[in-house]
């Protein structure tokens, strides 16, 4: 019997080191009564090998405190390179080698993530002044394909997504991996979208915050630093789709998800 449609977003960093193990086995006994989804990212990993490459990042923040990267062509093409190709399928390996059926994607797949290209970007310079760029190859998503996944589910396997996104004139775009989760989950209506990280949950005033509804989570938004700011509004997006609940925790703590989804440690937002 199928409990819950469970969307899980990754950090790179987190399946690459310790905890991936227990990561995947607690993925794998999930699966007798849950489906999921396995949305996950890789951003360190694509600043190193564009590093190797010559081609040096740029990190842009928006007025909202948003951390993004500054997506040329080339950059757009050493992202997909690295999150569709090399980190995706490390991550298929390393869930096949356990048992865990799965199937990696990026949203070019299949028309699997669409998305608008931004036109312009405003961002914050090092002065503090705001200025309008060039969006580059970043796009705002705007359709998620729910029949290839559905279809995937039904016949037993895991989708494991990369974020990169088709757009409108069939380029790729470069989409956050906690927005992609979220709409991924409000798209298909999940019970649950949990979004592991590094550290245990949204800290204020160096404090945990267990649990935190819509409304309260409006009022603490300037409090939150850039590193927790993307995720928290994935959290709201994903409710305001109509998700059940969403919860920020650590990716390296025990059974990871199992914990969080048991309100055993992490953040849980709600909509009430």
């Amino acid at each position: 019997m199928i409990v819950m449609l469970v969307v899980v977003k990754v950090g790179g960093s987190i399946l690459k080191g310790e905890a991936s193990p227990d990561l995947v086995s607690d993925i794998k006994n999930l699966l007798s009564e849950n489906r999921i989804i396995l949305v996950h990212g890789g951003g360190k990993e694509v600043t190193e090998i564009a590093s190797k490459l010559g081609k040096e990042q740029k990190i842009v923040v928006s007025p909202n405190g948003f951390s993004s990267r500054y997506t040329d062509r080339e950059t757009v093409e050493i992202f997909t390179m690295v999150m569709a190709g090399k980190i995706n399928k490390q991550i298929v390996s390393a869930l096949q080698s356990q048992g865990v059926p799965v199937v990696g994607l990026s949203g070019l797949d299949g028309l699997l993530v669409r998305a608008k290209r931004k036109k312009q970007l405003v961002i914050v310079d090092e002065r503090g002044r705001k200025r309008v760029v060039d969006g580059g190859y970043t796009g705002k998503i705007s359709e998620i394909n729910t029949n290839l996944l559905r279809l995937l589910m039904e016949n037993g396997y895991v989708p494991v997504v990369a974020p990169v996104a088709m757009g409108e004139e069939f380029e790729p775009l470069n989409v956050d991996g906690d927005r992609t989760a979220a709409y991924i989950a409000g798209a298909l209506n999940a019970d649950r979208l949990v979004l592991l990280t590094d550290v245990e949950g949204l800290n204020l005033n160096g404090r945990l915050v267990s649990k935190l509804n819509l409304s309260e989570v409006k009022e603490v938004l300037p409090k939150i630093g850039r590193g927790m700011i993307t995720k928290v509004y994935a959290a709201m997006e994903a409710l305001n789709m109509g998700v059940g609940e969403v919860i920020i925790s650590s990716g390296l703590a025990r059974l990871p998800v199992s914990s969080s989804l048991k309100h055993e440690c992490g953040t849980v937002i709600s909509s009430e």
